[in-house]
């Protein structure tokens, strides 16, 4: 059983799995033990920009090939290639346009937050910008980020993100809620890369759009919560922490939200078996956790 994905059947090893709240393949899950790794300075804070090497190559040149490189990650709706050192080829499974990410992906680059550039793209391709770097999750297992520090770089990635207004035209369907703004949907410590170039930056844009950021805080808290209220997960009592260090790190009025997140999440198709029957018990332990906080 691995809740909302994050966990997997058993610890990686080597590692205190109380001190891991799971592990899901990030954008470069071989790069943990790469030569780049995590910023030094204040957690949630984007390191110095350096400069982006020369590619000779035409990136649309990787588009719809055959055979892209080696896979680096399964998503739920995508598979992530290795193209080379600087580059990797994001390919959705079905035939689904890849324009929307697209457009989400290059405003919030536009505004300076941290995620991968988008170099070209085409029907159900998209080639991307390699970040090099461990996932929260795989640093968490380290040992090289504690869990209140990463519970202040999920707030922080939620509050940077929630300043940028939605893109021009931006269609918001209501099912996340109303809302003015970029919402990710599914940012947990999976998808974010701790990442030398740009501190932590956040990765998998497929459910990204215009919505509430109250509701895309809600289901950060809920998906931490899957994993902590799963009873026979190794990491749940790592995913409690976590859980009430980001609540604790946020400012934003998760209860305000709740209900929505969780129909939200309940009706996501790409819950695994088990997963959909965990959301209630995770969205009660939200509300007992907020109250011990103290918040609202």
């Amino acid at each position: 059983m691995t809740p909302a994905g994050l966990a997997p059947s058993d610890p990686t090893p080597g590692t205190d799995p109380g001190l891991v709240p799971g592990v899901t393949p990030g954008l470069e899950p071989g790069d943990a033990a790469g030569t780049e790794g995590a910023a030094d300075d204040v957690p949630g804070v984007p390191g110095a920009a350096l400069p982006h090497p020369r590619r000779t190559t035409d990136p649309a040149s990787y588009l719809h090939a055959e055979a892209p490189g080696p896979l680096l990650a399964e998503g739920t709706a995508a598979d992530v290639y290795a193209v080379d050192d600087e580059t990797v080829l994001r390919r959705y499974r079905t035939s689904r346009e890849s324009c929307s990410e697209v457009a989400v992906v290059g405003h919030v680059v536009d505004h300076g937050f941290p995620a991968p550039r988008v170099l070209a793209h085409g029907g159900a391709d998209i080639v991307m910008e390699r970040l090099h770097g461990p996932t929260l999750l795989q640093s968490l297992a380290a040992g090289e980020t504690t869990i209140p520090d990463a519970g202040r770089i999920l707030a922080s990635l939620h509050e940077r993100l929630h300043a940028i207004p939605a893109p021009p035209g931006a269609i918001d369907d209501g099912s996340a809620a109303a809302g003015p703004v970029v919402v990710h949907l599914d940012l947990h410590p999976g998808n974010v890369i701790l990442t030398e170039r740009y501190g932590p930056a956040l990765v998998d844009w497929s459910n990204a759009g215009a919505g509430s950021a109250a509701v895309d805080v809600a289901l950060t808290a809920l998906i931490l919560a899957e994993v902590a209220v799963d009873a026979g997960g190794v990491y749940s009592q790592a995913a409690r922490a976590l859980l009430a260090s980001f609540l604790t790190a946020t400012a934003v009025p998760v209860l305000d939200a709740l209900d929505e997140a969780t129909r939200f999440r309940t009706g996501d198709p790409a819950l695994v078996v088990g997963e959909r029957e965990l959301v209630p018990a995770a969205a009660q332990l939200v509300r007992e956790l907020v109250a011990v906080a103290g918040r609202d």
